[in-house]
Protein backbone atom coordinates (compact mmCIF):
# COMPACT_ATOMS: atom_id res chain seq x y z
CA UNK A 1 0.00 0.00 0.00
CA UNK A 2 2.45 2.50 1.19
CA UNK A 3 4.74 1.44 -1.99
CA UNK A 4 1.88 2.12 -3.98
CA UNK A 5 1.36 5.78 -2.35
CA UNK A 6 4.63 6.74 -2.90
CA UNK A 7 4.46 5.75 -6.52
CA UNK A 8 1.56 7.97 -7.05
CA UNK A 9 3.14 10.75 -5.23
CA UNK A 10 6.26 10.55 -7.99
CA UNK A 11 3.73 10.75 -10.41
CA UNK A 12 2.17 13.88 -9.22
CA UNK A 13 5.92 15.64 -8.62
CA UNK A 14 6.65 14.51 -12.36
CA UNK A 15 3.79 15.97 -13.61
CA UNK A 16 3.69 19.37 -12.44
CA UNK A 17 7.32 20.04 -14.97
CA UNK A 18 5.60 18.11 -17.56
CA UNK A 19 2.05 20.34 -17.10
CA UNK A 20 4.00 24.18 -16.45
CA UNK A 21 6.11 23.48 -19.76
CA UNK A 22 2.65 22.31 -21.91
CA UNK A 23 1.24 25.68 -20.42
CA UNK A 24 4.05 27.96 -21.44
CA UNK A 25 4.23 26.08 -24.98
CA UNK A 26 0.34 26.68 -25.41
CA UNK A 27 0.93 30.53 -24.29
CA UNK A 28 4.02 31.30 -26.26
CA UNK A 29 2.04 29.65 -28.92
CA UNK A 30 -1.15 31.97 -28.53
CA UNK A 31 1.46 34.96 -27.71
CA UNK A 32 2.43 33.73 -31.67
CA UNK A 33 -0.39 33.53 -33.34
CA UNK A 34 -1.56 37.06 -31.56
CA UNK A 35 1.27 38.90 -33.10
CA UNK A 36 0.91 37.24 -36.93
CA UNK A 37 -2.84 38.48 -36.30
CA UNK A 38 -2.07 42.24 -35.39
CA UNK A 39 0.65 42.40 -37.96
CA UNK A 40 -1.65 40.45 -40.72
CA UNK A 41 -4.54 43.14 -39.81
CA UNK A 42 -1.87 46.85 -39.36
CA UNK A 43 -0.41 45.60 -43.28
CA UNK A 44 -3.90 45.05 -44.39
CA UNK A 45 -5.07 48.80 -43.23
CA UNK A 46 -1.76 50.56 -44.05
CA UNK A 47 -1.65 48.93 -47.81
CA UNK A 48 -5.00 50.74 -47.77
CA UNK A 49 -4.34 54.11 -46.10
CA UNK A 50 -1.03 54.00 -48.84
CA UNK A 51 -3.00 53.22 -51.85
CA UNK A 52 -4.46 56.52 -51.31
CA UNK A 53 -1.32 58.32 -50.79
CA UNK A 54 0.21 57.22 -53.74
CA UNK A 55 0.49 59.86 -56.70
CA UNK A 56 -0.09 59.18 -59.92
CA UNK A 57 2.93 59.48 -62.45
CA UNK A 58 3.51 58.94 -66.21
CA UNK A 59 0.76 57.75 -68.40
CA UNK A 60 -1.11 54.70 -69.09
CA UNK A 61 -0.39 52.80 -72.05
CA UNK A 62 -2.66 49.30 -73.06
CA UNK A 63 -0.66 46.35 -73.65
CA UNK A 64 -2.01 42.66 -74.32
CA UNK A 65 -5.38 44.29 -71.93
CA UNK A 66 -3.86 45.60 -69.19
CA UNK A 67 -2.13 49.14 -68.21
CA UNK A 68 1.06 49.55 -68.43
CA UNK A 69 2.70 52.55 -66.94
CA UNK A 70 5.54 54.69 -68.89
CA UNK A 71 7.13 57.98 -68.13
CA UNK A 72 8.23 60.26 -70.90
CA UNK A 73 10.37 63.47 -69.79
CA UNK A 74 12.26 65.87 -72.34
CA UNK A 75 11.27 66.78 -76.30
CA UNK A 76 14.47 66.27 -78.06
CA UNK A 77 14.55 64.19 -81.18
CA UNK A 78 16.80 61.44 -79.85
CA UNK A 79 15.01 59.04 -77.97
CA UNK A 80 16.15 56.92 -74.76
CA UNK A 81 14.26 53.96 -73.36
CA UNK A 82 15.06 52.49 -69.88
CA UNK A 83 14.32 49.54 -68.13
CA UNK A 84 14.56 48.37 -64.62
CA UNK A 85 16.35 46.14 -62.46
CA UNK A 86 14.57 42.96 -60.80
CA UNK A 87 12.53 44.21 -57.87
CA UNK A 88 12.79 47.51 -58.62
CA UNK A 89 9.73 48.88 -57.21
CA UNK A 90 8.78 52.16 -58.80
CA UNK A 91 11.51 52.38 -61.87
CA UNK A 92 10.23 55.89 -63.14
CA UNK A 93 10.98 57.40 -59.64
CA UNK A 94 14.01 54.98 -59.11
CA UNK A 95 15.83 55.98 -62.51
CA UNK A 96 14.01 59.68 -61.59
CA UNK A 97 17.94 61.47 -60.80
CA UNK A 98 19.81 59.61 -64.17
CA UNK A 99 16.19 61.19 -65.87
CA UNK A 100 16.83 65.00 -65.18
CA UNK A 101 20.22 64.65 -66.49
CA UNK A 102 19.48 63.94 -69.53
CA UNK A 103 16.15 64.43 -70.40
CA UNK A 104 17.31 68.39 -71.36
CA UNK A 105 19.35 66.32 -74.45
CA UNK A 106 17.02 63.41 -75.18
CA UNK A 107 13.35 61.70 -75.37
CA UNK A 108 13.73 59.90 -71.74
CA UNK A 109 10.81 56.66 -71.72
CA UNK A 110 11.25 55.08 -68.38
CA UNK A 111 8.92 52.00 -68.78
CA UNK A 112 7.24 50.18 -65.84
CA UNK A 113 6.56 46.41 -66.85
CA UNK A 114 3.47 44.41 -65.15
CA UNK A 115 4.13 44.15 -61.45
CA UNK A 116 5.93 47.31 -61.20
CA UNK A 117 5.37 50.92 -60.07
CA UNK A 118 1.76 52.16 -61.36
CA UNK A 119 1.36 48.90 -64.04
CA UNK A 120 -0.81 46.30 -63.19
CA UNK A 121 0.08 42.76 -62.30
CA UNK A 122 -0.39 39.95 -65.02
CA UNK A 123 -0.78 36.28 -65.24
CA UNK A 124 1.48 35.55 -68.41
CA UNK A 125 4.38 33.89 -68.04
CA UNK A 126 7.40 35.86 -66.86
CA UNK A 127 9.84 34.42 -69.42
CA UNK A 128 12.10 36.62 -71.32
CA UNK A 129 9.80 36.04 -74.28
CA UNK A 130 7.13 37.77 -72.61
CA UNK A 131 8.34 40.64 -70.84
CA UNK A 132 10.11 42.08 -74.50
CA UNK A 133 6.98 41.39 -76.33
CA UNK A 134 5.20 43.68 -73.38
CA UNK A 135 7.57 45.98 -73.62
CA UNK A 136 7.67 46.51 -77.20
CA UNK A 137 4.18 46.59 -77.67
CA UNK A 138 4.11 49.44 -75.24
CA UNK A 139 6.43 51.05 -77.45
CA UNK A 140 4.74 50.61 -80.34
CA UNK A 141 1.58 52.22 -78.62
CA UNK A 142 3.45 54.90 -78.55
CA UNK A 143 4.94 55.36 -81.76
CA UNK A 144 8.44 55.41 -80.84
CA UNK A 145 10.95 52.65 -82.97
CA UNK A 146 13.83 54.42 -83.19
CA UNK A 147 15.75 54.79 -79.95
CA UNK A 148 18.92 54.03 -77.41
CA UNK A 149 17.89 51.04 -75.07
CA UNK A 150 18.93 51.78 -71.33
CA UNK A 151 18.76 49.45 -68.46
CA UNK A 152 19.66 48.09 -65.32
CA UNK A 153 20.74 44.72 -63.84
CA UNK A 154 18.63 42.13 -65.26
CA UNK A 155 17.85 44.33 -68.50
CA UNK A 156 21.07 43.27 -69.71
CA UNK A 157 19.28 39.96 -70.01
CA UNK A 158 16.02 41.54 -71.52
CA UNK A 159 17.87 44.04 -73.52
CA UNK A 160 19.90 41.57 -75.04
CA UNK A 161 16.88 39.48 -76.56
CA UNK A 162 15.07 42.78 -77.25
CA UNK A 163 17.76 43.76 -79.53
CA UNK A 164 18.29 40.49 -81.16
CA UNK A 165 14.66 40.77 -82.22
CA UNK A 166 14.22 44.14 -83.20
CA UNK A 167 17.65 45.10 -84.72
CA UNK A 168 15.91 47.74 -86.22
CA UNK A 169 14.84 49.90 -83.72
CA UNK A 170 17.43 50.01 -81.22
CA UNK A 171 20.53 52.58 -82.34
CA UNK A 172 22.73 51.14 -79.18
CA UNK A 173 22.47 49.71 -76.04
CA UNK A 174 23.58 51.38 -72.47
CA UNK A 175 23.66 49.00 -69.64
CA UNK A 176 24.26 50.23 -65.97
CA UNK A 177 25.78 47.63 -64.18
CA UNK A 178 24.02 45.02 -66.24
CA UNK A 179 23.82 41.27 -65.65
CA UNK A 180 25.34 38.38 -67.74
CA UNK A 181 23.89 35.50 -69.00
CA UNK A 182 27.07 33.60 -68.01
CA UNK A 183 27.88 35.35 -64.39
CA UNK A 184 27.32 32.23 -61.57
CA UNK A 185 25.20 31.35 -59.38
CA UNK A 186 21.90 32.22 -61.24
CA UNK A 187 20.77 28.63 -60.84
CA UNK A 188 19.14 29.17 -57.67
CA UNK A 189 16.23 28.07 -56.56
CA UNK A 190 14.85 30.87 -54.77
CA UNK A 191 12.01 30.39 -51.56
CA UNK A 192 8.68 31.63 -53.30
CA UNK A 193 6.56 30.63 -50.96
CA UNK A 194 8.50 32.03 -48.12
CA UNK A 195 8.74 35.42 -49.77
CA UNK A 196 5.04 34.98 -50.74
CA UNK A 197 3.95 34.10 -47.15
CA UNK A 198 6.17 37.26 -46.03
CA UNK A 199 4.29 39.46 -48.23
CA UNK A 200 0.41 38.23 -47.52
CA UNK A 201 1.04 38.07 -43.22
CA UNK A 202 2.18 41.68 -43.37
CA UNK A 203 5.87 40.44 -41.83
CA UNK A 204 7.60 41.79 -44.67
CA UNK A 205 6.48 45.41 -43.65
CA UNK A 206 7.58 44.73 -40.35
CA UNK A 207 11.03 43.89 -41.61
CA UNK A 208 11.42 46.70 -43.77
CA UNK A 209 10.28 49.12 -41.03
CA UNK A 210 12.90 47.81 -38.12
CA UNK A 211 15.53 47.55 -40.82
CA UNK A 212 17.77 49.72 -42.79
CA UNK A 213 16.37 52.58 -44.56
CA UNK A 214 17.60 52.03 -48.09
CA UNK A 215 16.95 55.80 -49.26
CA UNK A 216 18.03 57.15 -46.25
CA UNK A 217 21.49 58.19 -47.86
CA UNK A 218 20.62 58.98 -51.55
CA UNK A 219 19.64 62.56 -52.53
CA UNK A 220 16.21 62.40 -53.40
CA UNK A 221 13.86 64.63 -52.29
CA UNK A 222 11.81 63.53 -49.35
CA UNK A 223 8.81 63.09 -51.53
CA UNK A 224 10.08 60.93 -53.68
CA UNK A 225 11.43 58.66 -50.87
CA UNK A 226 8.06 57.79 -49.66
CA UNK A 227 6.23 57.27 -52.50
CA UNK A 228 8.84 55.19 -53.34
CA UNK A 229 8.67 53.19 -50.01
CA UNK A 230 4.65 53.12 -50.27
CA UNK A 231 4.94 51.64 -53.82
CA UNK A 232 7.98 49.28 -52.53
CA UNK A 233 4.85 48.37 -50.22
CA UNK A 234 2.26 47.68 -52.54
CA UNK A 235 4.83 46.24 -55.11
CA UNK A 236 7.19 43.88 -53.01
CA UNK A 237 6.99 39.87 -53.93
CA UNK A 238 3.90 40.34 -55.86
CA UNK A 239 2.55 37.14 -58.10
CA UNK A 240 3.90 38.97 -60.88
CA UNK A 241 7.47 39.44 -59.59
CA UNK A 242 7.62 36.08 -57.84
CA UNK A 243 6.74 34.48 -61.07
CA UNK A 244 9.47 36.76 -62.70
CA UNK A 245 11.98 35.19 -59.84
CA UNK A 246 11.06 31.80 -60.16
CA UNK A 247 11.97 31.98 -64.55
CA UNK A 248 15.32 33.86 -64.01
CA UNK A 249 17.33 30.79 -63.99
CA UNK A 250 15.64 29.37 -67.15
CA UNK A 251 15.90 33.42 -68.56
CA UNK A 252 19.68 33.21 -67.87
CA UNK A 253 20.30 29.83 -70.10
CA UNK A 254 18.21 31.31 -72.62
CA UNK A 255 20.31 34.29 -72.83
CA UNK A 256 23.53 31.96 -73.10
CA UNK A 257 23.02 31.52 -77.17
CA UNK A 258 22.31 35.13 -77.83
CA UNK A 259 25.27 38.16 -77.93
CA UNK A 260 25.04 41.49 -78.74
CA UNK A 261 24.89 42.32 -82.87
CA UNK A 262 28.94 42.94 -83.99
CA UNK A 263 27.50 46.83 -85.79
CA UNK A 264 25.40 48.05 -82.44
CA UNK A 265 27.26 50.52 -80.01
CA UNK A 266 27.82 48.99 -76.62
CA UNK A 267 28.35 51.19 -73.17
CA UNK A 268 28.26 49.27 -70.25
CA UNK A 269 28.85 50.79 -66.67
CA UNK A 270 30.08 48.38 -64.35
CA UNK A 271 30.40 48.49 -60.65
CA UNK A 272 34.34 48.71 -60.10
CA UNK A 273 33.59 47.27 -56.87
CA UNK A 274 32.00 44.31 -56.91
CA UNK A 275 33.28 42.50 -54.11
CA UNK A 276 30.60 39.05 -54.85
CA UNK A 277 32.33 38.43 -58.04
CA UNK A 278 35.80 39.09 -58.27
CA UNK A 279 35.58 38.92 -62.63
CA UNK A 280 32.46 41.30 -62.52
CA UNK A 281 34.36 43.92 -64.50
CA UNK A 282 36.38 40.84 -66.52
CA UNK A 283 32.86 39.74 -67.92
CA UNK A 284 32.03 42.96 -68.74
CA UNK A 285 34.99 43.81 -70.58
CA UNK A 286 34.37 40.38 -72.97
CA UNK A 287 31.09 41.17 -73.35
CA UNK A 288 31.69 44.89 -74.62
CA UNK A 289 34.35 42.54 -77.61
CA UNK A 290 31.10 41.41 -78.79
CA UNK A 291 30.46 44.85 -80.28
CA UNK A 292 32.90 46.47 -82.76
CA UNK A 293 31.99 49.59 -80.59
CA UNK A 294 32.27 48.05 -77.41
CA UNK A 295 33.28 49.77 -74.29
CA UNK A 296 33.55 49.56 -70.45
CA UNK A 297 33.26 52.34 -67.78
CA UNK A 298 33.37 51.41 -64.11
CA UNK A 299 32.49 53.33 -61.24
CA UNK A 300 32.96 53.18 -57.46
CA UNK A 301 29.27 52.92 -56.28
CA UNK A 302 26.30 50.29 -54.91
CA UNK A 303 24.79 48.22 -57.93
CA UNK A 304 22.18 50.78 -58.11
CA UNK A 305 24.94 52.75 -59.83
CA UNK A 306 22.42 55.29 -60.95
CA UNK A 307 21.49 56.05 -57.51
CA UNK A 308 24.52 58.48 -57.28
CA UNK A 309 26.92 58.35 -60.07
CA UNK A 310 23.48 59.81 -62.83
CA UNK A 311 25.72 62.32 -63.49
CA UNK A 312 28.77 60.74 -64.61
CA UNK A 313 26.48 58.34 -66.54
CA UNK A 314 24.39 61.30 -68.53
CA UNK A 315 28.11 62.65 -69.05
CA UNK A 316 29.78 59.70 -70.64
CA UNK A 317 27.09 58.66 -72.39
CA UNK A 318 26.79 61.77 -74.48
CA UNK A 319 30.14 61.64 -74.95
CA UNK A 320 30.05 58.25 -76.28
CA UNK A 321 27.31 59.13 -78.67
CA UNK A 322 29.37 62.52 -79.98
CA UNK A 323 32.15 59.96 -80.36
CA UNK A 324 29.73 57.84 -82.55
CA UNK A 325 28.94 60.59 -85.03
Amino acid sequence: MRVKLKEEVMKMRMGKPLIFILKAIGVIAIAIVLFLVIVFIVNIVCNKSEQEKIETYGQSVTVDGKNMNVLIQGECEETIVLLPGYGTAAPALDFKLLIDELSPFYKVVAIEPFGYGLSDETDKERSTENIVSEMHEALQQLNIDHFTLMGHSIAGIYGLDYVNKYPNEVSAFVGIDTSISTQGGMDVKFPLKTFAFLEKSGLLRLIKKVGTDPYAELVFDDQAKEQMKMISNKNSYNATTLNEMEHISSNFKKAQNLTFPKDLPLLLYVQANNTDRENWVSLHEEQAKESMLGKVITLDGSHYLHHSKFKEIAENFREFMKELK
